[in-house]
């Protein structure tokens, strides 16, 4: 029997608009529990999870926020065009009801962890708001935003357990990687529509290739030297910076593979589907995240 197997369609395309695959990108709330070495306490780790789901919840309200906004251009997208909303299987009033209720449920279940938890929320929901109706069709500001969303979720993963040991570069290399993967999703975006690009989103008239590639060089520069220094400084790691600086090579072989998707592969226009259908990337990472978990919750002992 299907997995749909007796549930409306409707409804079906309710929770595929709610992106439940995107919601790997609210992994950026494990940030603070991991590097504050307090991913086994686990009354800490409940509320890390309280938190990631509660923003799973208000990202999945800002996709169909998106949807609804973005309808008639989806219609003129090539793989956007078969989505629940401009496809027609979800229909527009679920939609509006849900882009209203599941951000303010998540808001006010926030309260219970704690209200700075539920204020990061409120302003996430404030910026993915400006995000739909303003900065999406503003060159530039359009990438920082979607960035800023991600420093967002950092910061939701610090608060929700009040962290004692985290690094300012931590947020500033969450921002960076979330902006490179931002430039490059405009990237291949571009690349797919070509001469219908400006068609599906107004912002597109300002980008081109060359600007778009030059911005991923400074970035991607700017990601790797700043893990670098974080890296370096010992006190926020919890451990020797000899040790740290072992992880940073693996930092290097996942932006640069990134690149190479890319630039060889023609991917990089979902940056959700490139982590999970690349497996060296998928298994740099989990290389990486092993040996920060070895050094900061063993060595570190």
């Amino acid at each position: 029997m299907s997995l749909w197997g007796g549930i409306p369609a409707s409804v079906r395309g309710l929770i595929r608009t709610m992106r439940p695959k995107q919601w790997s990108k609210n992994g950026f709330v494990f940030m603070g529990i991991l590097f504050d070495a307090r991913l086994f306490d686990l009354d800490a780790l409940w509320r890390v999870l309280v938190a990631f789901w509660l923003f799973s919840l208000t990202a999945s309200s800002v996709y169909i926020m998106n949807d609804l906004v973005d309808i008639e251009r989806d219609r003129l997208h090539p793989k956007k065009k078969n989505r629940p909303l401009p496809s027609g299987q979800l229909p527009i009033g679920l939609a509006k009801t849900a882009a209203v209720v599941l951000p303010l449920l998540s808001i006010g279940l926030g309260f219970l962890v704690n209200w700075k938890l539920a204020a990061v929320l409120a302003g996430y929901m404030g910026l993915q708001i400006a995000y739909s109706f303003y900065l999406k069709n503003q060159v530039l500001l359009d990438v920082f935003a979607i960035a800023a969303g991600f420093v967002l979720r950092t910061i939701a993963g610090v608060v929700a357990i009040e962290v004692t040991n985290f690094s300012a570069w931590l947020y500033v290399c969450a921002g960076l990687l979330s902006l490179f993967l931002a430039i490059g999703k405009r990237r291949q975006e571009l690349v797919l529509l070509q001469g219908d690009a400006e068609k599906v989103r107004d912002t597109y008239k300002g980008y081109n290739i060359p600007l778009l590639d030059d911005m991923l060089r400074l970035v991607v520069t700017s990601v790797a030297l700043a893990y670098t220094l974080y890296a370096a400084e010992s006190e926020t790691a919890l451990v020797d910076a000899e040790y740290m600086l072992l992880t940073v090579p693996f930092v290097y072989y996942g932006l640069f593979r990134y690149l190479y998707v890319i630039h060889r592969l023609g991917k990089g226009g979902d940056p959700t589907e490139v982590l999970f259908e690349d497996r060296p990337l998928l298994v740099g990472i989990g290389l990486w995240g092993l040996l920060v978990v070895f050094l900061l919750y063993v060595v570190a002992k």
